[in-house]
């Protein structure tokens, strides 16, 4: 007899895993609310402003130049938003403030700056 409640138990274990299981993937999939934001866009920008913080009192010099960011102005229809995005040194220097530049977000992320001149 106690084989038999061995099984039995085994079987509504194994029953009430792949329950919870089924539960929790309709329950993920159901919840799930997609971010309007995110996704890759493409946007027309102006550099309105460029930022750079330097590196900690502590650190040396070959160690870090800091953290270059670039504040982007965008117009959407008649909204306008401003970004301000981490860049590197090149991307610093290479875009004044006032450069007309195409922006590349992917999931709010910069990934590409090019030139709109």
């Amino acid at each position: 007899m106690t084989p038999r409640r061995v099984e039995g138990s085994m079987n509504r274990r194994t029953v009430l895993a792949i329950l919870s299981g089924a539960f929790l993937l309709v329950s993920a999939c159901a919840s799930g609310k997609k971010d309007p934001s995110a996704g890759t866009r493409v946007l027309d920008a102006v550099v309105a402003e460029r930022e750079h913080e330097t590196a900690g009192p502590t650190a040396s010099s070959f160690q870090s130049t800091g953290n270059y960011f670039m504040v982007f102005e965008v117009h959407e229809g008649q909204a306008s938003a401003r970004y301000r995005l981490e860049v590197n040194r090149q991307q610093f220097y290479r875009y004044p403030e006032g450069s007309h530049v195409e922006i590349t977000l992917r999931d709010n992320i910069l990934v590409d700056i090019r030139s709109k001149e």
